[in-house]
């Protein structure tokens, strides 16, 4: 048996599966394809997370679109964290082209161009379904976790929760918690300090500095009502295509902090609503990270230690997490071990620690008697990548350089008239893009300082008649103590008064 037959068998035995799968590609031995030596991902395992990573231009973003669209084929709905904003083209077939008929050729399965139901979603003012949650929603533990606050400044807006929860506050936005901080400390510090304790001013004039600073990075936007129902990304065509719903953060990369609150909620909400599933064979839904390595290096220590722990905790949800980055280093290392598939694009080595980083990526993939795994990947061409998953068992597969499958959709966005057609026939943006501002915290702390305000007024009216009252009496009893003096009495009788008028007539004659 030949090395190319024995390799052949090695690959398919690896890769069977009982269940449904993806086919990612064919696998390669010395550069060249072994057709039908088909590399599969069981559905299975599609919730033990993932990695997609290599240099710029190596077609992470094409493995990305791949994986996305077949998920969707299969009746999986995808969530997609679009960085750079040329993912929307998945709502159009592919033009096709020789070249993708050629690659197929090789890898031994038929290409078929596709479009898939595609949800735009924005968490700014670029056109979309607008993803926003209350602050109510958010809650106290999640918020001082985004606004990095202290213990004693959790502490506090623990206890504003509180009191608006007692005094049925509704905290909607951050014109409602900025109201309340200054509330705290203002008008209502003796009611809070009788039931709750004394707040400093301090304290809540470093948390108002935060929540404005949150508040310029665009969070105004995201937090109010109507709140996003993430049972809505679970949707599912006519066809039984589950839909791909594509979050476009192209004007938020220099904005950290507003994903950190978005991706803080967003993976809180689907872990405290979504249930437990089982082992059902196959995900409820698959988040892919695309850029992530913009995410990891900038994100608050908040969000990355909610994504370790949601990563862990998660796949029982059903629920797939995927990262898009240039390096697997990019991604913390509690966070990498938990991943079961990895598909890895070429790396370009330029210099000693781009060399060191390379053969650190190398001992993140089995051991293969057929590679050289930190030479192949320096020497993989584009739309080419070492891949490794989990089969069914939970046992990694044998590590295979694989020629990927060409997207069945577009591999660009969408021209301003598609994207308009496709808008104009969204039912989520219907449903979320109407602006609501009912009556909550700020309105009716206002109200109530108003209020409060008015009975001050009344009081100090009240007070200043009493005095005039009393300034009045006063003046009245001395007049009639004057009047009832028998001295007075009698030098003002008239008797007196004539006798006096007469001795002076007298006089002056």
């Amino acid at each position: 048996m030949s090395n190319k037959e024995t390799f052949f068998n090695y690959i398919n035995e690896g890769n069977k599966t009982k269940g449904e799968a993806i086919i990612l590609g064919a696998a390669m031995l010395d550069g060249e394809t072994i057709t039908n030596a088909l590399v599969r991902i069981p559905l299975k395992t599609m919730n033990r997370h993932g990695l997609i990573a290599g240099a710029t231009g190596t077609g992470k973003t094409k493995s990305l679109q791949v994986l996305a669209e077949n998920l969707s084929d299969k009746g999986i709905p995808v969530l997609l964290m679009d960085m750079k904003g040329d993912l929307s083209g998945i709502a159009q077939p592919s033009p096709g082209h020789p070249k993708i008929d050629e690659r197929h050729e090789k890898i031994g399965i038929p290409f078929s161009p596709q479009r898939f139901p595609v949800e735009i979603l924005t968490l700014s003012e670029q056109d979309g379904v607008r993803l926003r949650a209350t602050i109510s929603e958010f809650g106290p533990v999640l918020l001082s976790r985004i606004l990095e606050v202290s213990e004693t400044q959790a502490g506090i807006i623990s206890i504003l929760f509180k009191y608006c929860d007692d005094n049925k506050l509704p905290l909607l936005d951050l014109k409602d918690f900025k109201k309340i901080l200054q509330f705290a400390t203002g008008e209502g510090k003796n009611e809070l300090a009788k039931d709750y304790g004394r707040i400093s001013p301090a304290s809540t004039g470093a948390i108002l500095r935060k929540v404005v600073a949150l508040e310029q990075q665009g969070a105004d936007l995201f937090f109010g009502e109507k709140s996003f129902d993430t049972d809505d990304l679970l949707r599912i065509d006519e066809n039984g295509k589950g839909y791909i719903n594509i979050v476009r953060l192209t004007d938020i990369q220099d904005r950290p902090n507003l994903f950190s609150t978005f991706m803080l909620c967003l993976l809180a909400e689907i872990y405290s609503t979504f249930p437990e599933q089982g082992d059902t064979g196959r995900p409820e839904l698959v988040i892919f990270i695309d850029e992530a390595h913009l995410i990891f290096n900038e994100a608050s220590k908040a969000l990355i230690n909610q994504i370790e722990s949601i990563v862990k905790l998660i796949r029982s949800k059903g629920v797939g997490l995927y990262f898009v980055t240039q390096n697997p280093t990019d991604v913390p290392d509690a966070v990498l071990s938990q991943l079961g598939l990895k598909i890895q694009h070429a790396l370009r080595a330029f210099t000693a620690k781009d060399r060191k980083a390379i053969k650190l990526t190398a001992e993140n993939y089995p051991i293969s008697e057929y590679y050289d795994t930190d030479e192949v990947l320096t020497s993989l061409g584009i739309g080419e990548a070492l891949v490794t998953a989990l089969n069914e068992k939970g046992i990694p597969t044998p590590l295979a350089a694989t020629l990927l499958r060409a997207p069945m959709s577009r591999m660009d966005i969408l021209e301003n008239h598609e994207l308009k057609d496709l808008l104009d026939n969204s039912d989520l943006i219907k449903k979320y893009n109407d602006v609501i501002d009912r009556e909550s915290a700020y309105e009716l702390l206002n109200k109530k300082i108003e209020i409060a305000e008015m009975e001050e007024a009344k009081e100090k009216a009240r007070k200043e008649k009493e005095e005039i009252e009393k300034s009045t009496s006063r003046t009245r009893s001395r007049s009639k103590s004057t009047r009832q003096n028998p001295f007075v009495k009698v030098i003002s009788s008239p008797t007196v008064i004539r006798s006096v008028l007469g001795i002076l007539n007298k006089m002056l004659r």
